[in-house]
């Protein structure tokens, strides 16, 4: 079997997913009827703000969030809405976005370079 890098499986999954632009990010949370998903780690958000709005779902308990099944299960996670994610640089939330579309998630997106380059573009943060 042929093994592969982390580099690896995120520059496979983007070929599968919708790979969205800070600028289309902040187009669709305008519009509103979206949810934005962030996958990083408490510390994460603690240091370094996040985007307002977003939903916070660590990345380690995301199949377990997004299943009606699990007890940890979030409504948030409704196979019938628009779900954008985002982790820190994206390669997290590339995987995620992956994950959810093998789970029967069809309108799931994932920000692009992730929050770095939403703060990059000069987007809001919130603290």
């Amino acid at each position: 079997m042929e093994q592969k890098s982390a580099t690896d499986l995120v520059k496979e999954a983007k070929q599968e997913i919708e790979n969205l632009s800070p600028e289309q990010v902040s187009e669709e949370l305008s519009k509103g009827d979206v949810t934005l998903i962030d996958l990083r780690e408490s510390e994460e958000l603690s240091q370094n703000g996040k985007i307002a709005g977003s939903v916070h779902a660590p990345r380690g308990m995301l199949e377990f969030h997004a299943d009606p099944s699990q007890p940890y299960y979030k409504p948030v996670f409704d196979k019938n809405k628009r779900l954008i994610l985002h982790c820190a640089s994206g390669g997290r939330s590339a995987l995620a976005t992956a994950t959810l579309k093998k789970m029967g998630f069809q309108n799931v997106a994932h920000l692009d370079g992730g929050f770095k380059a939403w703060k990059d573009a000069g987007k809001p943060v919130v603290h």
